[in-house]
């Protein structure tokens, strides 16, 4: 499967991100991916360890003459964001993903590409296993469940890594490079409410809100996408006159990306049935006027719902006000911009799951600051919200920011190669997405840590795409990188 990728350069790159592409490698689901890469170490010769939670760790000697260069690790995480077009099935536990290449970019037909992290563990296998570059002491670490949770990172081994310098190859911008990344957590809400049969005269209908592009929830929560959550529950509140109920509601399926579709399922006296579609289509245009130019094709449907009502039941009519309302007036978003480091976002929210079952409420948003005060502060606010309803929340997966660095030795030295390579210097920047280096710097605060990568859009969602011509300029510096670090030239 893949084979076309066989023929791109360059060839080392791309033949490892063909055995990526064709391993299943969910979030949680790393184990087969582990397993292949250790196989591959085993007949390079490279030794191979794990550390306590599973995160793999692939070692390779220094060539003659660099063994007292400082070692270089090079790090990326193996698990991939699982997101599918809805009307394209795909077994992400067992199907490899189905690449093709238009217009000098790389795509998977219907799903998430997994360039995003792919692309930087398969460079790092391709700098282990090049004969001619010089290097000093190499480390690959590969991390678990970034993508979910960061629970790899967060539970890394302490005093297990050796090197002084660490390549994070988890970004997704030609000519820049990062140093400093927002902090973050997970805020989980969980409430049970009351529920009760359907009224005489009441129908059940469900009200889809699709067609949305979606996409990264820290790289791409400013650009003013639609969060499909948020508009459903908006067109709720404006259907509250119909005095509707919720029986269901599914919407988002991580955290951490923007939702692209949400469901839920009404009970909805039939005689208003006219009135409340006439409603839905005047929102539906009102929705593609204000996203116009970002997400056109935004789309609210009615239909008639999976089950009947003598078969469900929904939420009383206070819980179904309170409920609506409470996530309603939600956070979401863009909440502070950055005045420290202009056009860069300080803090943000993104209402990435919400489900509603037999009465069982849950949401799980992510909280993102460059202030870690902020991040506490967010996330309190939407437990101050949800208590108003009753609900529970706690705060998971807490993980700090990393500090930026203008004056370290290691992206001295990386924007001189960055000019010898490709001819300008890179933009040195800081990310709202949550990398990894803060976590491992927390760990490790002797590394001197940077960030940069291949041209990657549409991160999390079914359109993300890499720049093929990128890929290949990735490659030339990391590959300067690592030798002009051997040499022991001054950066």
């Amino acid at each position: 499967m893949n084979d076309h990728l066989l023929q791109l350069s360059p060839e080392p790159v791309w033949r490892h991100f063909r055995t990526l592409c064709n391993t299943p490698r969910p979030s949680g689901h790393e184990a087969r991916l582990v397993e292949t890469l250790e196989r591959w170490a085993d007949d390079k010769g490279l030794a191979h360890d794990r550390d306590g939670y599973g995160n793999l760790r692939i070692r390779k000697p220094a060539s003659p003459g660099c063994e007292g260069v400082p070692g270089v690790i090079l790090q990326g995480h193996l698990d991939m964001v699982t997101q599918a077009n809805s009307d394209h099935p795909h077994d992400f536990l067992n199907d490899p993903l189905d690449t093709y290449v238009e217009n000098g970019w790389l795509h998977a037909r219907g799903t998430t590409l997994g360039a995003d992290n792919g692309l930087g563990v398969a460079a790092a296998l391709a700098i282990l296993e090049a004969e001619d570059i010089a290097h000093g002491p190499l480390e690959a670490l590969f991390t678990l469940e970034e993508e979910t949770s960061l629970q790899g990172a967060l539970s890394l081994d302490e005093g297990w890594l050796e090197g002084r310098y660490l390549l994070n190859l988890d970004s997704e911008d030609r000519g820049e490079v990062y140093i400093g990344c927002a902090g973050g957590a997970d805020v989980v809400i969980d409430a049970d409410l009351p529920m009760r049969g359907c009224d005489d005269g009441e129908v059940l209908r469900q009200i889809a809100l699709t067609g949305l592009v979606g996409g990264h929830s820290g790289a791409d929560i400013h650009k003013e996408r639609g969060n499909a959550n948020q508009l459903l529950v908006r067109a709720l509140r404006a259907l509250e006159p119909f005095e509707i109920r919720l029986v269901d509601y599914h919407g988002g399926t991580l955290r951490n990306a923007l939702p692209r579709e949400a469901f839920v399922t009404i009970a909805v006296d039939e005689d208003a049935l006219p009135a409340l579609e006439e409603t839905l289509a005047d929102l539906q245009a009102l929705y593609r006027e204000e996203l116009a130019g970002v997400d056109d094709n935004v789309t609210l449907t009615l239909s008639p719902a999976a089950v009947s009502c003598e078969d469900a039941e929904a939420l009383t009519d206070t819980a179904t006000q309170l409920l609506v309302s409470a996530l309603h007036a939600a956070p979401y978003g863009v909440e502070r911009m950055s005045v420290e480091v202009p056009g860069v976002v300080e803090t943000s929210n993104n209402l990435g799951v919400v489900t509603l079952e037999n009465g069982r409420f849950h949401l799980c948003a992510l909280v993102r600051s460059l202030r870690d005060s902020a991040t506490r502060n967010l996330a309190d606010r939407f437990a101050a919200l949800f208590g108003l309803i009753g609900a529970k929340t706690r705060v998971e997966n807490v993980y700090p920011g990393w500090t930026p660095s203008a004056d370290s030795t290691l992206l001295t030295r990386f924007r001189r190669i960055h000019q010898e390579q490709l001819g300008q210097d890179p933009a040195v920047k800081v990310i709202h997405a949550g990398l990894e280096c803060g976590i491992i710097g927390g760990k490790y605060p002797q590394l001197e840590m940077i960030s940069f990568g291949p041209v990657i859009r549409g991160a999390h969602s079914p359109t993300e795409r890499t720049e093929i011509a990128s890929v290949e300029e990735f490659w030339r510096v990391l590959k300067a990188l690592v030798a002009d670090i051997a040499s022991g030239k001054a950066a």
